[in-house]
């Protein structure tokens, strides 16, 4: 059963100028939203000859290239009416500290050094700071997926040497680096994520380790997405990471409505799952993965429109 807003709604696909048309994964939603009445439009983020204004909706989908220009996008998001995911949103999440609110809020989360720039760290500085055993990974707090970063090997000299290259070059170029255990689990059983639409569970699906190489610590295969059946346990720990966002994210709280759209990536380990990470500006939601999940990805949309804007949802830019 679908929803439609009232007649003659205008919604804008935002996307990067790398991705003019969509992903091929979004294309499916210009259709899907036609038949809810409503008149999609793909546009991309930093042309400056559009007009924001005149849409009911403005819906962040491929636009994969705003971690290289993180300050304009975040006064793009800021400027631009009825955006979706929230400019509140975009700023919280865009910046991965969030991990650290998760975990001193008790939720289970990879475990993670954060390194920063003003510290100062020298070479022996970044060593003392690597776990002592098994592999990790560096990367920089603001990417996206894979983007800038690598995997090594603890006790291997060499490996230990190019990681401290690599945080060392992070830092001088300004980043907080994260340095995370490399999860066993990610090998043996894969990374899997969740989506949701306005709180709702919609499907899941796995993708195999994204960095394979030890002897190239920056070797990643594409990522490839596979449907997944996701347990009671799964389902439940990315409700709760939600649930925590909702609450605390800066101009929300839990009597605010929940994201149209939401992505929250596992790691199973035990009988407990690992977050790996909430995504909630443009996440890769893989709709053909999931029974009428195109479906209800426009029927969330199209509720947005009818609904209003959420008055929990304040830009405190």
């Amino acid at each position: 059963m679908t929803t439609s807003p009232d007649a003659g709604a205008r919604l804008a696909l935002v996307t990067c100028s790398a991705l003019p048309d969509l992903h091929p994964e979004d294309a499916p939603l210009i259709e899907a939203l036609a038949e809810r009445e409503v008149s999609a439009d793909v546009l991309v983020w930093d042309d400056p000859e559009v007009d924001w204004s005149v849409y009911d909706l403005v819906v962040l989908r491929s636009v994969w290239d705003y971690t290289s220009q993180r300050k304009k996008f975040l006064s793009w998001a800021g400027s631009v009416p009825r955006l979706v995911n929230p400019p509140n949103v975009v700023r919280w999440n865009i910046d991965k500290h969030y991990l650290q609110a998760l975990e001193d809020h008790g939720l289970p989360v990879v475990q993670t050094t954060w390194l920063e720039p003003e510290a100062g760290y020298d070479k022996r500085g970044l060593h003392n700071r690597f776990p002592a055993r098994e592999d990790f990974v560096i990367k920089p707090a603001v990417a996206a997926g894979s983007e800038g970063a690598g995997r090594y090997t603890a006790t291997d000299a060499n490996s230990r040497r190019y990681a401290i290259e690599h945080a060392k070059n992070l830092i001088e170029a300004g980043h907080s680096v994260m340095v995370q255990r490399y999860m066993p689990e990610v090998d043996s059983h894969g990374e899997i994520a969740l989506v949701f639409f306005h709180g709702t569970f919609s499907h899941a699906m796995r993708k195999d380790a994204m960095l394979t190489g030890i002897d190239d610590p920056n070797a990643f295969q594409v990522e490839e997405m596979e449907a997944y059946k996701a347990t009671h346990a799964e389902i439940e720990a990315a409700q709760r990471a939600l649930a925590f966002a909702r609450a605390r994210i800066p101009g929300r709280s839990i009597s605010s409505r929940p994201l149209p759209y939401a992505r929250v990536d596992l790691i199973p380990s035990g009988r407990t799952p690992v977050v790996m990470e909430l995504e909630l500006i443009d996440p890769a939601l893989h709709c053909s993965l999931g029974r009428d999940a195109m479906a209800r990805f426009a029927d969330s949309l199209a509720a947005e429109i009818r609904m209003g804007p959420d008055s929990n949802n304040i830009d405190l830019a």
